[in-house]
């Protein structure tokens, strides 16, 4: 498919991305076995890792079940995402349901999920100012935990 990028509607069309609501998915056993290892899991994980652990307990999920689901997670909300340093996406299951921030060691790993207001005014203001709506962001802050600095 050809995009034309001088018309913004369609630029639009192919740039924006909106959180939408929670569906209701298909409660399959896949499904149910992706979701009880990251209920089980605190740390971030990748899709590689968590297939690992599918196999390890005997479940039959296939790698790529494995990545739909964690997408279908990620679109509803219901999982978070980041990108590790070697740029592989890790996932776990959200603390908070509310918009939220991480800070996230690059030694351990260990994530704190952290509100942000000035940052929320921050970015509505920057959008603000250039005529934006309905904009998202995402944002992660690295370094090193108390107990790596120890």
């Amino acid at each position: 498919m050809r995009i034309d990028r001088r018309d913004p509607e369609e630029r639009a069309t192919h740039v924006t991305v909106r959180q939408q609501p929670a569906k209701e998915h298909r409660r399959t056993r896949q499904r149910a076995a992706v979701d009880e290892v990251l209920d089980e899991t605190e740390d971030f994980i990748s899709a590689q890792e968590l297939h690992s652990l599918l196999r390890a307990r005997g479940a039959g999920v296939g790698l790529a079940t494995v990545y739909r689901t964690l997408q279908t997670l990620a679109d509803d909300g219901r999982v978070d995402v980041l990108r590790s340093d070697a740029g592989e996406a890790v996932y776990r299951r959200c603390v908070r349901e509310e918009h939220h921030h991480h800070l996230v060691c690059r030694s351990c790993g260990a994530t704190v999920e952290i509100a942000g207001p000035t940052v929320e005014r921050w970015a509505k203001s920057v959008a603000d100012q250039h005529g934006y709506a309905d904009v998202s962001h995402t944002l992660e802050i690295f370094g090193t935990c108390p107990r790596c600095r120890a």
